[in-house]
């Protein structure tokens, strides 16, 4: 069968505070969700009603157990999440300071298990076929995760949409100054492009929201979507169409799974075919509900939560 959305990536456990405005140290209690973009994007079109799959690798652990258990509680397809022995299923802690201070600290070492993934364990025929595929910018960091998720674009070849996540995190780069020239390889072979201001300068050297979708349709992509914070989301098409909405009021709790639960909105709206402000109301919305809950994949919202926070004007 054809997927609605198939992404690739990041997967791993979050070990997140109960307690919040509790520095690290002084914590007690945590919750284990499972995280990483990927893999919440994932989650949060699965809660929309979509037919997805996520492709991943996890350490051969009693977490990667947990993690296939746990999307496939989700509804998201876990064949292609295979294990990669000698190497820990990566772990996630935060510290939660509402509203804007959320500091993360990645352990990923000595390699995340999910930059372990081979272009040649790759269903190519799979991602071709899919409405949507999903690639992420630290799928871009490391070998063979590197050639994999560039040969996976190459097949695929835009057939149907594309999305690139920029999804900039230095420390997942050896030298982060050799980034550029990998994401402009990526742009390439993609239709959307999402990312926030630090992202998409990285991407194209441009930080000024106008000038940096202007930037990512001149790089190849037909959609440019620029996410500027308090200031809401900017969204440029090729076509000339664009949509600046603003964000939905909310009492922020936990910002972190917020650009993913967009993520999986954005892709929703676009296989409904919906105009491009709705589609931006509607992942605004969704964005804004995970904001206002602790976890991540757990938090992602129904069609009905999203329907009611737009209706209402602010997630209550």
């Amino acid at each position: 069968m054809a997927y609605d959305l198939i992404t690739m990536g990041r997967l791993g456990v979050d070990l997140y505070p109960l307690q919040t405005g509790v520095p690290l140290p002084q914590v007690t209690t945590f919750g284990k969700f499972l995280g990483g973009s990927a893999a919440n994007v994932a989650v949060a079109a699965a809660r929309l009603g979509r037919e997805v799959a996520l492709i991943s690798r996890t350490g051969d652990d009693p977490f990667g157990t947990y993690l296939h258990e746990a999307l496939r509680d989700f509804g998201v397809d876990d064949r292609w999440v295979t294990p990669f022995p000698g190497l820990p299923t990566p772990v996630t802690f935060c510290e939660i300071f509402p509203p804007d201070d959320f500091p993360l600290y990645f352990y990923r070492q000595p390699k995340a298990p999910d930059l372990e993934i081979d272009a040649h364990g790759l269903d190519l025929d799979a991602i071709h076929e899919a409405r949507i595929f999903w690639i992420t910018g630290t799928g871009l960091s490391e070998e063979p995760s590197r050639t994999a998720t560039l040969a996976a674009l190459a097949h695929r070849a835009k057939s149907g949409t594309t999305v690139f996540d920029l999804d900039w995190r230095p420390m997942f780069w050896k030298d982060p100054s050799e980034a550029r020239p990998f994401y402009e390889e990526a742009l390439r072979h993609t239709t959307v492009a999402v990312g926030n201001l630090d992202e998409v300068e990285v991407a194209t050297g441009v930080r000024e929201p106008h000038a940096a979708a202007r930037a990512l349709l001149d790089a190849g992509v037909e959609l440019a979507v620029v996410k500027q914070g308090p200031k809401g989301v900017l969204a440029v098409h090729r076509d000339g169409t664009t949509a600046e909405v603003p964000p939905l009021p909310v009492t922020v709790l936990n910002g972190l799974g917020a650009g993913d639960a967009f993520g999986g909105s954005l892709c929703h709206g676009l296989l409904s075919g919906w105009d491009l402000e709705k589609i931006m109301r509607h992942a605004n919305a969704a964005g804004a509900i995970v904001a206002s809950r602790l976890e991540c994949s757990s938090a992602m919202p129904t069609v009905a939560e999203v329907e009611g926070a737009i209706a209402a004007g602010a997630v209550l």
